[in-house]
């Protein structure tokens, strides 16, 4: 039986996915376990329990997991890219709307219209033209980060009329093909804020990431861009926005993540984290995170892992000896002379590294001796061995 912790409430339709006969599902954190599900709960400073082996996020961001730890650890971490992207989507189109007319301050205004006041028809023709705002057609929109979130929106802004620029050095194939024809593909940031008058942001953040939409960036914009962000705060330098704000480069700001810095700024659209909150991709997260975790505890294959190779190999024999390690010189050859010279037959073998990290899964004739896997734990580049029969 495996253990799986729930450190959040999942969606019943992702737990489902786990067979009753070989998962016991708990909350309690007390208890050890062999996999956690989770959402939004922050795990820095929480203690692993003792054999641990993965951490599925229904979700795509992984900021309140600590990857680092977990990867020296040799614990697999992953994410359901993909997964809440119509959500995502379609609450960024509503950001296009709520960016370009003011929407919202009109809301709040007709609200405290009153009858004692005059004819309330007659307020609202009076008044409206203090909400006023430009239409989407026609204009130029960047999108920065096509993931399966981004490509979702720049095609959706098409189907609008709008012009589209992308930018994505990481622009993977698969991404490529999903993308409308129409789109123009930037190949600088300059590109996108020298023509942009929307910009909307769909990239993880990271060390590279973190301020990036600094003064610099500003300083390249045009006058009264309208800055959409669904991905991160900290994607946004505040003091550099506050300042874009007063001067009139940035016209409107929709953010999905606001704080106190922020929240009470003149023109900024604060959004209280709504992207993938949908009952569509809340099930839609969950039932893949709960599929991901299987089939990496029962047959060891990774997929939509954020610190290690995607790697899935179909099974060949009965047993499968799975090995997470560094990703240096010589491992495989010193897994496969451990395993000749313990008279272990290897049918078939897969190896894939990513950055500092490698991972190998071979399937294996007989079963594996205690000696044959001793030697290979010994290694002090190894992390992890796991025997799935």
């Amino acid at each position: 039986m495996y253990n799986i912790l729930t450190l959040n409430k999942i969606a019943k339709c992702g737990l489902d996915q786990l067979n009753p006969k070989a998962y016991t599902i708990t909350d309690d954190a007390t208890k050890d376990a062999d996999g956690i599900i989770l959402r939004s709960f922050s795990m820095h400073e929480m203690e692993f329990p003792k054999g641990l082996l993965a951490v599925a996020r229904a979700g795509a961001g992984v900021n309140n997991i600590p990857i680092d730890r977990c990867s020296e650890e040799g614990i697999v971490v992953f994410n359901t890219p993909g997964a809440n992207a119509n959500a995502v989507k379609e609450l960024t189109i509503a950001g296009l709307f709520l960016a370009s007319r003011d929407i919202m301050g009109g809301i709040e205004w007709a609200k405290t219209l009153k009858e004692e006041d005059g004819d309330v028809a007659k307020q609202v023709e009076k008044g409206k033209s203090a909400f006023v705002g430009p239409e989407i057609e026609g204009k130029t929109l960047g999108v920065i980060g096509l993931g399966a979130i981004g490509i979702m929106v720049a095609n959706a802004a098409i189907g609008l009329g709008m012009k589209v620029i992308g930018y994505d050095p990481y622009l993977s194939v698969d991404a490529a093909w999903k993308l409308s024809r129409n789109a123009i593909k930037a190949t600088e940031l300059k590109d996108i804020y020298a023509n942009c008058d929307y910009i909307t942001l769909h990239l993880p953040l990271n060390d590279g990431t973190r301020g990036m939409i600094n003064t610099e960036a500003f300083d390249q914009m045009k006058k009264g861009v309208r800055l959409l962000n669904f991905s991160r705060a900290a994607l946004v330098d505040t003091d550099a926005l506050k300042r874009a704000l007063f001067d009139g480069t940035v016209a409107k700001y929709v953010v999905d993540f606001p704080d106190a810095d922020v929240i009470g700024l003149k023109n900024v659209v604060p959004i209280p984290h709504l992207g993938a909150s949908t009952p569509e991709s809340e099930d839609n997260c969950a039932v893949m995170a709960a599929k991901e975790l299987a089939d990496y505890l029962e047959n060891g294959n990774i997929k939509n892992s954020v610190n290690l190779p995607n790697c899935v190999m179909e099974r060949e024999t009965a047993v499968r000896v799975t090995i997470i390690h560094k990703n240096v010189p010589n491992m495989l050859s010193g897994f496969s002379s451990v395993m000749a010279e313990k008279g272990i037959n290897i049918e078939h073998m897969m190896n894939k590294s990513k950055k500092d990290y490698a991972y190998t899964i071979m399937d294996i004739d007989g079963d594996i001796t205690d000696e044959a896997l001793a030697a290979i734990e010994n290694n002090a580049d190894v992390l992890k061995v796991r025997v799935i029969r």
